[in-house]
């Protein structure tokens, strides 16, 4: 007997319809990617994002400007590509940008665009290692909740985790 948990996301009929999961029309859909290999796509791209966005952190501390900003712009585009997967979009920047300043994301969005910027202000103009890495915390912290702004009611689920809601 299936599972009609969370993780089986292929049960059919059973809990959050696929227009609600998933914005609109996949663009992954002549690829044939079902629900839980979009899933699993982006898993797999935040992974990477945040394994090259880690190394150009290590590399910050070594005094090494210019791979960090390489290393740390790819593991945020990587990151921010990985949200294509999950909302059914692809790559599709017009899309996704439309999707990401709207009303329930916006305040995330623009927080996780200025870390971006800090960033490279903490690393460039005020070289502060310290500064950078507590921006790029903050960075992921506001893309987390941009991306699960994407899942049904799972900032509310966070918020009555820590006791806020």
């Amino acid at each position: 007997m299936a599972s009609r948990g969370w993780l089986n996301l292929e049960s059919a009929g059973i809990g959050v319809p696929e227009t609600q999961f998933f914005e609109g029309d996949s663009a992954f859909k002549f690829l044939g990617l079902s629900r839980t290999t979009r899933l699993y796509g982006f898993i797999g791209c935040l992974a990477v994002g945040f394994l090259l966005s880690l190394l150009g952190s290590i590399v910050l501390f070594l005094a090494q400007l210019a791979l960090f900003a390489i290393l740390y712009a790819l593991g945020t585009i990587v990151s921010l590509a990985g949200t294509g997967f999950l909302m059914g979009v692809g790559l599709l920047l017009v899309t996704q940008l439309k999707l990401m300043f709207k009303p329930v994301r916006i305040v995330a969005t623009l927080v996780f665009l200025a870390m971006i910027g800090l960033v490279f202000v903490g690393a460039f103009v005020i070289r502060s290692d310290v500064l950078c890495l507590v921006f790029v915390i903050l960075e992921y912290l506001a893309y987390t909740w941009y991306s699960i702004s994407y899942i049904p009611y799972a900032r509310s689920a966070v918020l009555k985790t820590v006791g806020l809601s």
